[in-house]
């Protein structure tokens, strides 16, 4: 049963610029950028004060056109990116401690430990000239598993979860089929049982029903596991498959939020009501 009581992950103003910014822009006032890009210095606010909270066995939609920040925003969770202002908290971490705060070797140990990545681009996240299973086990290791047959057997059993067939999980990914090595990425990131999944685009560029499968997939891992993940897409139809509650971002901002069908039935943002009138 999903718990929309105590949230299990809470982010707060959470700001990315590229480039120092200048007295014109700093404000981040709409009408001192173009968009979400100051025309005086250069500087792209990617994220501007994003603020969320995910609950327990929840899916939250993050929904949004290219460059609204969605990327970013997800980079910077997983520590990929280097925030520039903002906090991240998650209630099994330290009281809630601050984790944008933390050292780069306590992120290393939270990446490892309290997230799983599935990037739109596996070349990201998977190691192509690995073994699908030996994938696992760089993921198993880097959060201090030493014991082989152990990892041998968990990554045999994610991959079969997976429907990778076992007789190729000592073929390396970049034989597989896009569709493949999305459900590789899957594995990999569930095998250190983190309790948040982090799914960046994972449909793009696949053929629609090698997303139907990626797409059921998921809603069976979350079924199966109870876990809570963030689940970005520009496809507002993806969204509508997979997330419980849905934020919408245009330019670095979060311009409205709410349950999914309570979005997809009555907009209020006019961006919002273009996103939804574009799939009817």
């Amino acid at each position: 049963m999903k718990d929309f009581q105590t949230p299990i992950l809470v982010v707060q103003k959470l700001r990315k610029q590229f480039g120092l910014g200048c007295d014109h822009c700093r404000d981040m006032k709409p009408e001192h950028l173009e968009k979400n890009y100051c025309p005086k210095c250069g500087t792209v606010y990617a994220c501007r004060d994003v603020s969320f909270e995910l609950y327990e066995g929840e899916i939250l939609g993050v929904v949004g056109e290219s460059g609204s920040g969605k990327s970013t925003m997800m980079q910077c969770l997983y520590f990929d990116q280097e925030v520039t202002a903002g906090t991240v908290s998650l209630r099994s971490y330290k009281n809630g401690k601050n984790m944008f705060a933390e050292s780069a070797q306590q992120k290393r140990y939270i990446r490892n430990n309290m997230f799983g990545m599935v990037y739109q681009n596996p070349i990201m996240g998977l190691n192509m000239s690995f073994s699908a299973i030996s994938n696992i086990a760089e993921k198993l290791i880097a959060a201090g598993n030493r014991n082989v047959a152990a990892m041998s057997n968990r990554g045999q059993d994610l991959l079969d979860e997976v429907n990778i067939p076992l007789f190729r999980i000592k073929e390396p990914p970049k034989n597989f089929s896009g569709g493949m090595q999305q459900r590789v990425q899957i594995a990999k990131a569930l095998s250190n049982n983190p309790p948040i999944l982090l799914l960046d685009e994972v449909t793009t560029g696949l053929d629609l029903s090698v997303q139907a499968n990626v797409l059921d997939l998921i809603k069976k891992i979350q079924r199966e596991l109870n876990i809570s993940m963030i689940v970005v897409s520009h496809d507002l139809a993806v969204v509508r498959m997979l997330a419980d509650r849905t934020v919408v971002m245009l330019n670095g901002n979060i311009i409205e939020s709410g349950l999914t069908d309570q979005i997809l039935e009555d907009p209020q943002h006019p961006y919002t009501q273009e996103l939804v009138y574009s799939l009817l």
